[in-house]
Protein backbone atom coordinates (compact mmCIF):
# COMPACT_ATOMS: atom_id res chain seq x y z
CA UNK A 1 0.00 0.00 0.00
CA UNK A 2 0.93 3.47 -0.96
CA UNK A 3 2.13 5.82 2.02
CA UNK A 4 3.20 8.90 2.44
CA UNK A 5 6.69 8.09 4.66
CA UNK A 6 9.26 5.91 4.16
CA UNK A 7 10.52 3.50 6.82
CA UNK A 8 13.88 2.38 7.80
CA UNK A 9 14.32 -0.54 10.20
CA UNK A 10 17.24 -0.42 12.22
CA UNK A 11 19.41 -2.61 15.00
CA UNK A 12 18.96 -0.47 18.59
CA UNK A 13 22.79 -0.26 19.05
CA UNK A 14 23.60 1.65 15.85
CA UNK A 15 20.57 4.33 16.29
CA UNK A 16 22.85 7.13 17.96
CA UNK A 17 25.27 6.94 14.40
CA UNK A 18 22.17 6.72 12.24
CA UNK A 19 20.49 9.72 14.00
CA UNK A 20 23.97 11.52 14.31
CA UNK A 21 24.18 11.00 10.25
CA UNK A 22 21.03 12.12 9.68
CA UNK A 23 21.33 15.73 11.29
CA UNK A 24 24.65 15.94 9.67
CA UNK A 25 22.51 15.67 6.29
CA UNK A 26 19.98 18.42 7.55
CA UNK A 27 17.27 15.77 9.08
CA UNK A 28 15.32 17.25 11.40
CA UNK A 29 13.63 14.82 14.57
CA UNK A 30 9.51 15.25 14.21
CA UNK A 31 9.16 13.25 17.26
CA UNK A 32 8.96 9.73 18.62
CA UNK A 33 7.11 6.65 17.35
CA UNK A 34 3.99 4.73 19.07
CA UNK A 35 6.94 1.60 18.63
CA UNK A 36 10.89 2.21 19.29
CA UNK A 37 12.08 4.82 16.43
CA UNK A 38 11.24 8.15 15.59
CA UNK A 39 10.23 10.48 12.75
CA UNK A 40 12.18 12.84 10.55
CA UNK A 41 11.70 15.48 7.96
CA UNK A 42 14.72 15.01 5.76
CA UNK A 43 15.93 17.91 4.11
CA UNK A 44 14.04 17.19 0.48
CA UNK A 45 11.00 17.25 2.89
CA UNK A 46 10.57 13.74 2.24
CA UNK A 47 8.98 12.16 5.61
CA UNK A 48 11.34 9.31 7.58
CA UNK A 49 10.22 7.04 10.17
CA UNK A 50 13.38 5.09 11.78
CA UNK A 51 12.30 2.16 13.56
CA UNK A 52 14.48 0.27 15.90
CA UNK A 53 14.60 -3.03 16.83
CA UNK A 54 17.03 -4.93 19.72
CA UNK A 55 15.34 -8.76 19.27
CA UNK A 56 17.44 -10.79 17.62
CA UNK A 57 15.42 -11.14 14.42
CA UNK A 58 15.76 -7.72 13.82
CA UNK A 59 19.40 -8.28 13.71
CA UNK A 60 18.82 -10.66 11.11
CA UNK A 61 16.47 -8.75 8.84
CA UNK A 62 18.94 -6.25 8.66
CA UNK A 63 21.82 -8.76 7.56
CA UNK A 64 19.60 -10.53 5.29
CA UNK A 65 17.65 -8.20 2.89
CA UNK A 66 15.43 -8.20 -0.17
CA UNK A 67 16.66 -5.75 -2.93
CA UNK A 68 14.37 -3.70 -5.02
CA UNK A 69 14.47 -3.32 -8.77
CA UNK A 70 16.81 -0.03 -8.34
CA UNK A 71 19.35 -1.93 -5.75
CA UNK A 72 18.43 -1.07 -2.80
CA UNK A 73 17.83 -3.20 0.22
CA UNK A 74 14.42 -3.88 1.75
CA UNK A 75 13.02 -5.83 4.64
CA UNK A 76 12.72 -9.30 3.41
CA UNK A 77 8.97 -10.33 3.49
CA UNK A 78 8.58 -12.92 6.18
CA UNK A 79 10.20 -10.12 8.47
CA UNK A 80 7.81 -7.35 7.83
CA UNK A 81 5.53 -9.93 8.47
CA UNK A 82 6.63 -10.26 11.65
CA UNK A 83 7.02 -6.58 12.48
CA UNK A 84 3.77 -6.27 11.60
CA UNK A 85 2.45 -8.62 13.56
CA UNK A 86 4.50 -7.89 16.60
CA UNK A 87 3.03 -3.84 15.85
CA UNK A 88 -0.69 -5.63 16.13
CA UNK A 89 -2.16 -2.35 14.77
CA UNK A 90 -5.49 -2.70 12.63
CA UNK A 91 -4.00 -1.20 9.86
CA UNK A 92 -0.73 -3.65 9.63
CA UNK A 93 -3.02 -7.05 10.27
CA UNK A 94 -4.91 -5.76 7.16
CA UNK A 95 -1.41 -5.50 5.02
CA UNK A 96 -0.58 -8.40 6.34
CA UNK A 97 -3.80 -10.13 4.76
CA UNK A 98 -3.47 -8.66 1.25
CA UNK A 99 0.46 -9.71 1.33
CA UNK A 100 -0.12 -13.33 2.10
CA UNK A 101 -2.68 -13.73 0.13
CA UNK A 102 -0.84 -13.12 -2.79
CA UNK A 103 1.96 -15.35 -1.64
CA UNK A 104 3.07 -18.28 -3.05
CA UNK A 105 3.31 -21.43 -1.00
CA UNK A 106 7.11 -20.97 -0.95
CA UNK A 107 7.00 -17.91 0.30
CA UNK A 108 4.44 -18.80 2.94
CA UNK A 109 6.39 -21.56 4.13
CA UNK A 110 9.37 -19.21 5.06
CA UNK A 111 6.48 -16.32 7.01
CA UNK A 112 5.66 -19.12 8.60
CA UNK A 113 9.26 -20.59 9.50
CA UNK A 114 10.39 -17.21 10.88
CA UNK A 115 6.91 -16.27 12.69
CA UNK A 116 7.36 -19.61 14.46
CA UNK A 117 10.70 -18.65 15.22
CA UNK A 118 10.43 -15.33 16.68
CA UNK A 119 6.59 -14.91 17.64
CA UNK A 120 4.74 -18.30 17.99
CA UNK A 121 2.40 -17.46 19.93
CA UNK A 122 1.26 -15.70 16.83
CA UNK A 123 1.34 -18.46 14.53
CA UNK A 124 -3.09 -19.16 14.48
CA UNK A 125 -3.13 -15.66 13.59
CA UNK A 126 -0.48 -15.55 10.85
CA UNK A 127 -2.47 -18.59 9.58
CA UNK A 128 -5.96 -16.74 10.15
CA UNK A 129 -4.56 -13.80 8.27
CA UNK A 130 -3.33 -15.94 5.47
CA UNK A 131 -6.99 -17.31 4.75
CA UNK A 132 -8.15 -14.17 4.97
CA UNK A 133 -6.31 -13.06 2.28
CA UNK A 134 -6.61 -15.84 0.00
CA UNK A 135 -10.34 -15.32 0.39
CA UNK A 136 -9.94 -11.16 -0.38
CA UNK A 137 -8.12 -11.94 -3.18
CA UNK A 138 -10.67 -14.86 -4.47
CA UNK A 139 -7.99 -17.54 -4.38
Amino acid sequence: RMTLDLDILINTEDAELIYQDLEEAEGKKVGNLSILGSQWQLADNTSLDVLEGEDEWVKEAVLNPNYAPDGLPIIDLPYLVLMKLSASRTQDLADISRMLGLADENTLTKIKSVVKAYLSTAMEDLESLILLGKLEIGN
